[in-house]
């Protein structure tokens, strides 16, 4: 009997993975262990290994596509096998496009948590996420969490019986201004642009949907502030210059990293998350530092970074860099972060406003190095020079005020980098 190639569930969250590369054609004989394909799942490029020994008889799932998990791939068999015969009827073969698919029933614009009524709605993030995606209705759904709270099984259960979470388009209450995208049901409203000559297009898969995804939720669920302050690292830099003629070199970004973990430890209110109606207040500082590739932006995290000395910490920051750039990270490497810090430095940019990595509630942007004329006590005109930090972070869970004094211990510790390394 022929046998499955099912896409694999490769980390707890992950729900679907995209097609992208057959290593193997239609024909080709295939030894167990031997990947036959690369799929990639929230953000990282996996391959799938052949369980059995065979052929390939039929791919299901072309590249590019989206497949949930344990949805069928291809299969492997004896040749001349029929695929068919060898049990068709014990399973459902998805569609291998997304276009292939039946049109679903048009969805209904999704209102905000609070019913025309003025009644709210408890519902999780994750279950307002999903319910986002798919395009369901949640303010109708009875929810099964603790206190009626809507979550994700709720949102599954409604998806297969979309008549109970389908109902006539509500108004949205005139005090509420629905996001644009938000309005067609979906992140991703077509649009119908005109195309002119010389334009092309790629569809919308693999790590640029994951980021896209990810950052859509982030502007829509978050209220985010961002609060920039100067620091003056002359001598920041002098220190820097003077360690590398020792033979001891650091990035600009090493002593950054070490600053923030030194003062996130200082101020543990930074480190947050918000589930629901629950703060939770993380133990740990675990750095997510990101790491810009051709493809998107990935993010992996230095583990208890404030306990590591900025040796250890620059090894760890480089290492994770280099295999995050050569698809080379473990599922476990680019989740569980509590801070994030974006550098774009290294680009000459001055100022900008990241977006929050979820579930963290802050991120901190650091801009470039520049010179600045600064008259000193005496009178005198020297040159200085200066960096920007930009730190974008969730008001529901962080004031102004909180978000300043962090910003300025960081400020200190990067204006007087001795402090960095007691």
């Amino acid at each position: 009997m022929a046998t499955e190639i099912k896409m694999p569930q490769l980390g707890l969250t992950m729900e679907e993975g995209t097609v992208e590369r057959w290593l193997k054609s239609v024909g080709d004989e295939i030894k167990a262990g031997e990947p036959i394909l690369e799929i990639t799942t929230d953000k990282l490029t996996n391959e799938v290994e052949a369980e059995t020994d065979g052929v390939l008889l039929k791919i299901v799932a072309d590249e590019g596509s989206d497949v949930p998990v344990q949805g069928i791939l291809g299969y492997i068999g004896q040749p001349g096998e029929n695929i068919d015969a060898a049990g068709a009827s014990e399973v459902k073969v998805p569609a291998a496009a997304p276009a292939a698919e039946a049109p679903k029933p048009e969805a209904s614009v999704i209102t905000p948590a609070v019913t025309e009524t003025g009644k709210k709605v408890r519902i999780s993030p994750l279950a307002r996420k999903i319910a986002m995606q798919k395009g369901i209705d949640y303010t109708v759904l009875k929810g099964t969490g603790p206190g009626g709270r809507i979550i994700k099984r709720d949102i599954l259960a409604a998806e297969s019986a979309p008549a109970a979470a389908v109902k006539e388009a509500p108004k949205a209450p005139s005090s509420e201004v629905a996001p644009k995208a938000q309005a067609s049901g979906s992140m991703f409203p077509v649009k119908n642009l005109e195309l002119m000559d010389g334009d092309t297009t790629e569809k919308l898969s693999g790590m640029r949907k994951v980021v896209a995804q990810r950052m859509y939720t982030s502007a829509v669920e978050i209220p985010a502030v961002t609060q920039t302050v100067k620091a003056d690292v002359t001598k920041l830099m002098a220190l820097r210059q003077k360690l590398k003629e020792e033979g001891r070199h650091f990035a600009v970004n090493d002593w950054i990293l070490k600053a923030v973990a030194k003062a996130l430890r200082k101020h543990p209110e930074m480190l947050v998350s918000l589930d629901g109606e629950t703060i939770i207040h993380r133990a740990h500082v675990n750095l997510g530092m990101a790491v810009a590739l051709d493809a998107g932006l990935i993010v992996p995290v230095i583990r208890d970074a404030d306990t590591l000395g900025l040796e250890a910490l620059s090894a760890k920051a480089k290492d994770l860099a280099n295999r995050a750039r050569s698809n080379q990270l473990g599922s476990d490497e680019y989740k569980g972060s509590t801070f994030t810090v974006s550098n774009l430095g290294m680009f000459g940019v001055e100022s900008f406003s990241p977006i929050i990595n979820q579930p963290d509630a802050a991120i901190l942007g650091v801009c470039c190095t520049e010179d600045e004329l600064v008259m000193e006590d005496d009178g005198t005109i020297t040159k200085h020079q200066v960096m920007r930090i930009s730190l974008t972070f969730d008001h529901r869970l962080v004031d102004g005020a909180v978000a300043a004094k962090f910003e300025m211990t960081i400020r200190d510790l990067l204006e007087n980098p001795m402090d960095i390394l007691l």
